[in-house]
């Protein structure tokens, strides 16, 4: 049985350094530890954030592979300088403010070492304010193949932060590309339109971070355009219907344009297993 496999992370200058302790404290506390954690640079750091990576370099001989960018690049084209340094083919994705349940990664590796066909393994996720035990919603996800692949058509069937995948898999299929918003749905209908075979678990194995800046970043435009972007190349893939692209393109423009309370009241209700 397989059970190595690498984490690989992008941190920028804007985060938090207590979120990206947390987030390093729940991967080095896995039950099945990393073989490797991947931490790319994008771009210059804060003092502070420099601070981390040295105490947990110091305290983790030769389990992290620090990767810096001399300019801040994008999540997307920092992901895939990372994916070149990563010794290991299964790789873990994780971000820098979110934090993994112990038994995540093993879950995953059970799940690939049981299907050897599998590229991609995800899982839900329950999403919290301020403290991690403040659970407000959580965001299911299609759990076979089948259902992923006709779910792709309109959402994303992944929670990108909680992804495994297969390095070779991803490569094959392109990488994360050039775009700056939305990458990993591109990523994602490219794999599973190259015949990349893929599931969920169906447990919430990760506690992300949300808050106001999240609902600030889907009514920015640049948002909305690079959702609709990804969306027309799933269209001209054969993936999806023209009424599908239609459907996408009017929720987003309809999200942009809507007043924070109501897009607030649309998340929860649609898009959203709400728990408050």
């Amino acid at each position: 049985m397989d059970t190595k496999y690498s984490v690989l992370m992008s941190i920028y200058i804007k985060e938090k350094p207590e979120y990206f302790v947390q987030s390093l404290e729940s991967m080095v506390n896995q039950t099945l530890m990393p073989d490797e954690i991947v931490i790319v640079k994008d771009g210059e750091l804060t003092k502070e954030l420099e601070e981390v990576i040295d105490m947990y370099k110091c305290k983790y001989p030769g389990l992290f592979n620090i990767v810096p960018l001399k300019k801040n690049v994008g999540l997307g084209r920092a992901l895939d300088e990372g994916l070149k340094h990563s010794k290991n083919n299964l790789v873990a994705r994780m971000d820098t403010d979110d934090i993994s349940l112990p038994n995540r990664c093993e879950l995953q590796i059970d799940q690939f070492n049981k299907n050897p066909e599998l590229c991609i393994v995800g899982t839900m996720i329950d999403e919290f304010y301020d403290k991690p035990d403040n659970i407000i919603s959580s965001r299911v996800v299609p759990t076979t193949n089948d259902a992923i692949y006709k779910f792709m058509k309109r959402r994303s069937p992944f929670n990108h932060p909680t992804v495994m995948y297969k390095k070779t898999e991803v490569i094959r299929c392109g990488g994360y590309g050039k775009m700056r918003r939305k990458q990993d749905l591109d990523l994602f209908s490219r794999m599973i339109n190259n015949g990349c075979y893929a599931q969920n678990i169906n447990q919430s194995l990760l506690l992300f971070r949300s808050n106001e800046d999240n609902f600030k970043r889907r009514k920015s435009w640049s948002y909305c355009k690079s959702y609709i972007d990804v969306q027309y190349e799933i269209w001209k893939r054969g993936h999806c219907s023209l009424s599908d692209l239609a459907f996408v393109t009017t929720g987003q423009l309809v999200m942009f344009l809507a007043p924070m309370g109501l897009l607030k009241k649309i998340s929860n209700k649609y898009l959203r297993n709400n728990k408050i």
